[in-house]
């Protein structure tokens, strides 16, 4: 079994309603001692000069292996635990995969999530895990160069001191072998020749180590060792646990439901106003949830007519501010929609049986009617990727409406078996991280890129005037293959664009397309067999070298 809890808990305690910390004393285990500079050395082996790929996957998985060797048994009951263990062997999958930036993002959420639960197993919520990891996290590094002090500068009374003590002993032996090995080189040539070969690999290896290692920085030493102990260590943070167990599942009912609030007056005398019986907050809610009502079901059979059923932009009309201004304003008016219907069944007006059926009719109507300009905002986006393309905006969108029709239906919940706003907020949160494995996963560039180039044969509504060309060969250097296969598809728009400088547009034929296309080719080759390491393979990228290692511009063959 392999210990990682080497700290004493921090102590946090409430007083006054303010929380008072008191940092905790790390103290390295016997295996910790020697798998903290191990990991150190790793890390900088893996990560020194490189790219994310091979060397973030293999990390992580050892991390995570590391982590699951303490036999966290609390933590293995929690199926958000077991969740967040696949989650990160998925994206680490992903990293290695394509190595994008969403795929590096899930990897990273993902491990400071599980450290999070293996500190505090009893949480439900995932953002209050990761918070519970990052604590942690703050913790390691603050007593970070104590520990360092304390375990590896050697005095007599401690065990590295002993062992150091012991180490000098073995100095003369040491070096009357040196000497003996020396005299055996000289006297015996073969016994040279069978030395020097055992030796050079291991001695060429030693001194690429040793400048590799001279070469990094100190920030980045600081910067590994701190990685490491993170990994390694872990201290308890309570208090979110503690925080987490206050809010329930469902709305109860309570003696004193009004809301109230106090002001202070500029003589510090404290006057205390209370807001309206729940009759009247109830008449308020009731009126709000009607006028809302009617506004949207105005803004809603305007989107329907005009916008699901044949929509056709007229000539000169801008559809990119359309869906920018539209789609931000719209999902905004959603959003704040969402937290009225929370502010009003916050409390007591859950109970209010005189009224509840129909308040209750009122608020799901509007759920409903919001769900529907969702699905509005949905087709302004269709309509964009139709007529302009497909862009990383684009599936951003996407996935956003997704996750807020999934909100809806959480508000839905709420409405009809008192959910808490605790138990909304933890449904979201994993569906959110289920959108972010679903983005890390994704070959998003490459689908892309295939659908821009292909759409307009089959979409007669694809605007032939607007093809972005800069966008596609930007793109990293796996999306080429793709571009290469689909070449011929760039002699059938009148022209294309690239960005020039300022962010202006500029306009290329076909040929100079194909030009920009076979220099976009032979300068990422050329990168690639220059710079790239086994730390940073990935699939994607060695797939794209395989595929373009012959590959010979147009105008050679």
């Amino acid at each position: 079994m392999l210990p990682l809890f080497a700290a004493r808990t921090t102590e946090w305690t409430a007083a006054h309603g303010l929380l008072s910390w008191r940092p905790a004393r790390l103290v390295l285990t016997a295996t910790q001692k020697w798998l903290l500079p191990l990991g150190t050395l790793l890390f900088h082996v893996l990560f020194w000069q490189e790219n994310v790929g091979l060397n973030l996957a293999l990390y992580t998985l050892l991390a995570l292996g590391i982590l699951l060797l303490s036999r966290p048994k609390a933590a293995w009951r929690s199926s958000y635990f077991r969740l967040l263990v696949a989650g990160t062997v998925a994206a680490a999958v992903a990293v290695l995969l394509y190595g994008s930036f969403a795929a590096f993002f899930a990897c990273f959420v993902s491990m400071a999530m599980v450290l999070g639960f293996a500190n505090q197993p009893h949480l439900k919520q995932l953002f209050l895990a990761g918070m519970t990891g990052g604590f942690s996290a703050a913790e390691v590094l603050l007593g970070l160069p104590g520990v360092l002090i304390r375990t590896y500068i050697p005095t007599r009374e401690t065990k590295a001191g002993r062992t150091f003590w012991y180490a000098k002993l073995l100095l003369v032996p040491v070096l009357v072998l040196v000497v003996f090995h020396v005299l055996f080189l000289l006297a015996n040539p073969r016994y040279n020749a069978l030395a020097n070969q055992l030796w050079a690999p291991i001695a060429d290896g030693l001194l690429r180590l040793l400048e590799m290692l001279l070469h990094a920085p100190v920030v980045f030493w600081i910067f590994a060792v701190s990685f490491t102990a993170v990994v390694l260590l872990r201290v308890p943070v309570p208090v979110l646990a503690q925080l987490e167990a206050r809010f329930p599942e469902f709305v109860h009912r309570r003696r004193d439901g009004v809301a109230s609030f106090s002001v202070r007056n500029p003589d510090f005398r404290e006057w205390r106003f209370r807001m309206a019986d729940l009759r009247k907050e109830y008449l308020a809610a009731l009126a709000v949830f009607g006028l809302v009502n009617l506004l949207l079901l105005a803004v809603n059979a305007i989107d329907i007519s005009w916008l699901w059923f044949g929509f056709v932009p007229e000539p000169g009309f801008d559809l990119a501010q359309f869906v920018h201004e539209g789609t931000y304003v719209l999902i905004f008016s959603i959003l704040l929609a969402m937290g009225i219907v929370l502010w009003f069944f916050r409390r007591n007006l859950n109970f209010y049986q005189p009224g509840l059926p129909l308040l209750r009719w009122g608020a799901t109507l509007w759920v409903l009617q919001n769900a529907v300009l969702a699905v509005s905002v949905g087709l302004r986006n269709y309509y964009y990727i139709v007529h302009m393309g497909l862009a990383y905006k684009r599936v951003g969108v996407c996935f956003f409406l997704l996750l807020t029709l999934f909100g809806l239906a959480t508000i839905l919940l709420k409405i009809w078996q008192r959910r808490s706003a605790f138990s909304l907020v933890r449904l979201n949160s994993l569906a959110a991280y289920v959108v972010l494995l679903c983005l890390a996963l994704g070959n998003w560039e490459i689908w892309i890129a295939g659908y821009n180039l292909t759409s307009h044969r089959a979409n007669p509504r694809r605007d032939p005037h607007h093809f972005d060309l800069g966008f596609l060969l930007n793109m990293p250097g796996r999306v080429l293959p793709t571009l290469v296969a689909q070449r011929a598809t760039l002699n059938e728009y009148p022209y294309l664009t690239v960005a020039g400088p300022h962010h202006q547009a500029t306009q290329l034929q076909p040929a100079a397309a194909q030009r920009a296309l076979d220099e976009r080719v032979a300068e990422w080759r050329a990168a690639y067999e220059a710079e790239a390491s086994w730390q940073d393979w990935t699939y994607a990228d060695w797939a794209a070298y395989q595929a373009l290692k012959s590959y010979q511009p147009a105008t050679n063959r």
